[in-house]
This record gives structure tokens, sequence and C-alpha cells, in this order.
């Protein structure tokens, strides 16, 4: 248990159900079709979501986490508005209808996705560092910040070229060398983040975090992994079109996509989350 009390005990459960509907969710992208698309995507969305406000109340208490969700929904939705309407920083595309309501052109669920894996990429970017325990100090008010927003790019880097060019969620209209995605959207990806850890990490700045026991910390691992792991089941064959055009033109093998999407997501969101494992476990050797 992650506390000692009745309702510490609920939030464990809620936390599970949490994981496990987005465990569902990522299952259901196989039936794609058969069940409603919009469904499948807020599921991917509000788990992950929702997991960070609760998750993160119990780390950072409720100002922490509500000033994490304020400045990744503000900063992420501010950048991707302006890329919408001038390029920079993720390059020239728009959004189709896939990802239902959108607010200035931009879909309401994506601005939550800020919200969700941040959270939880941030959280292994801490967990890679260690001293998880320790109140934020010194050189590490810069690191954790460019490690998480390696972690949180990683997810993006295995999942774009899928969402992009063979689900058509969005459209890059000048395509680009990754399977149809420019470098300048994971350069964007990673300038976006990191304004919003780097501003959090400031606020953090030497404040304690309560003493949590090793539970509480692999959940947030154990969901990154499953998003990992859930890109994987991408690999299953399926009846999908054998070529796919992006919007300039060119030319892309599906199968190419997805197993690349697929090393991605083993040997880079893998290897990060097995290194916060580790070090976890690490720094307890005797716990379970």
């Amino acid at each position: 248990m992650l506390l000692n009390d009745e309702g510490g005990r609920r939030t464990d459960y809620l936390l599970v159900l949490l994981l496990v509907l987005y465990i569902v969710a990522r299952i259901l992208q196989l039936y794609a079709g058969r069940v409603p698309t919009l469904a499948i995507v807020t599921l991917h969305v509000l788990p992950p979501a929702a997991f960070a406000l609760l998750h993160g109340k119990i780390t950072y208490r409720w100002r922490g986490i509500l000033l994490f969700v304020g400045l990744s929904l503000v900063i992420g939705a501010l950048l991707e508005s302006l890329s919408l309407r001038t390029g920079f920083p993720f390059g020239h595309y728009y959004f189709s209808d896939l990802m239902g309501p959108k607010l200035f052109r931009l879909p309401v669920l994506l601005a939550l996705a800020y919200v969700g894996m941040g959270y939880l990429s941030w959280v292994v970017g801490l967990l890679i560092l260690g001293h998880h325990d320790e109140p934020l100090t010194g050189r590490r008010i810069i690191f954790l910040p460019l490690v998480a927003s390696f972690v949180m790019v990683a997810w993006d880097l295995s999942m774009d070229p899928v969402w992009s060019n063979l689900d058509h969620a969005w459209v890059w209209k000048d395509g680009g060398p990754f399977f149809g995605v420019p470098v300048s959207n994971f350069l964007g990806w990673y300038l976006t983040v990191y304004l919003f850890y780097q501003a959090f990490a400031l606020y953090l700045r030497s404040r304690t975090v309560p003493p949590l026991p090793l539970k509480h910390w692999r959940l947030p691992v154990l969901f990154y992994g499953a998003s990992a792991a859930g890109n994987i089941l991408l690999a299953i064959p399926s009846a999908t079109q054998v070529v796919v055009t992006d919007a300039s033109g060119r030319q892309w093998m599906t199968a190419d996509i997805l197993r690349s999407c697929v090393l991605v997501s083993i040997f880079l969101m893998g290897a990060f989350a097995l290194i916060a494992w580790s070090k976890l476990s690490l720094s307890a050797p005797d716990s379970v």
C-alpha cells in the first residue's frame, strides 16, 4: 500500500485501475475499425492524465501537481498553436478530426497528453538520476529537466510516424526524413517539454518530498513501460496497406514504419524504464 489508511488503499486501487484501463486501450488499438477510434484515443489520454493528478497529489501535494498541469497545458498548447500558424517549433502540420474536439485548431486530447505522459516521463527521469526522496537541489535542478525531456521525446519518437502517416491523426505538410515526420518535430518536442520541466524544477527547488514506499515510485515506471509494450503490439500482423504516401508525395513501407517504432519502444523507452526501475531497486536492495 502507498498509504496506511483506508483512503490510501482506495488511492492505490484507483491508480492500478487507471493503469489497467490504459493497458486495455493499447489492446483495443488492435481492433481499430471495430471499436470507435475516438474511444481508443480517449482511453490513451485520459487514464495517464488522471494518474498524473492522483499520483502527483501524493508526491507534490495539490499545489505542486496543479502547477505541473498548468505549466504543461499552457506551454504545450501555446507552442502547438504557434507551430500550427507559423511552423515553429515543430514544423508545418495540421490535425484531422481523429482526436475529437479542437480548441483553436488544437485537439483537447492532445493537450491533455502533455499532462499524462509528461508526468510519467518526469518521474522516470527523476528515478534515473536517483535521490527521488530528497529535495531537488544543486545541479539536479538543471539535469532533471534535460533527462526527463529525452524520456518524453522517446515516447513521441516511438509513435509519431504511426499516428501521423498510418492513422492520419495529424498531417505533416512537407513530410520528413523519419518516415514522413520532420526532425523539427522532435526538436520542438524537446524544447516544449524542457520549458515546463525546467519551470517545475525551479518551483521544487529545495522543497521536501514526503517519504513514500517503493510501490509509489514503481507505478509510474510500470505505466511508462506499458506505453512501450503497447507499441510493441503494433508488430502483430494486420490487414493494413503495404505502402503509404506522406503529404510530400514520398512513399514508405508500412512494415518499416511499424518495425522501427517497435525498436524505438524496446531499446529506448524500454531502456529508460529499466534504468529507472533498477535505480529504484538498488536504492533499497532488501525491498520487494
